[in-house]
């Protein structure tokens, strides 16, 4: 029996496949959560950081000179407004980012700083090797394989919000 045909492994007492959404769902959840925590818990050590301001600065790092509007790292991040802004002065106190002059007050700009640049750069190649690591159980085919059913799963998921009416 090869890997993909074997059987898969179940916790849940021998459920019927009418559980297989909520198996699925529940690894996935695993995956993803202890992925999460390693990752965090690396930043931490490693940099004295957390993940949401590596994202923050990931974000600002590709927008480049232009830097981003709060909205749009709010957005981005899928956070509220308030936490970008908190997450934005502690940054900003740290001399990471700086906001940029705008015609429009109530919209800020932000964009790294050359301090913020080279530290964030540190942080991705940290980053990118931990998540190399995380995964370097999976030969090329199965990742490639594993990425096209996440796409699929993306697509559906998105495809079943819209249909959902609004609550």
């Amino acid at each position: 029996m090869t890997p993909a045909t074997a059987p898969l492994p179940d916790r849940l007492g021998g459920a019927p496949d009418g559980k297989r959404a909520l198996r699925l769902w529940l690894r996935l959840l695993t995956c993803t959560t202890t992925i999460e925590q390693t990752i965090s818990q690396r930043l931490r050590d490693e940099f004295g950081s957390t993940l949401p301001r590596f994202d923050m600065l990931s974000a600002l790092d590709r927008a480049g000179e232009a830097g981003l509007t709060m909205g749009e790292v709010s957005r981005m991040l899928m956070v509220s407004n308030g936490n970008v802004t908190g997450l934005a002065q502690r940054l900003k106190a740290d001399g990471l980012i700086e906001h940029l002059p705008g015609a429009d007050r109530r919209v800020q700009r932000v964009r790294l700083t050359a301090e913020g640049r080279a530290r964030f750069a540190t942080m991705a190649r940290a980053h990118e090797h931990w998540i190399e690591t995380l995964f370097a159980d999976l030969a090329d085919a199965e990742a490639d394989d594993l990425t096209r059913l996440l796409e699929q799963t993306k697509r559906s998921l998105r495809a079943a919000i819209h249909e959902e009416p609004n609550r």
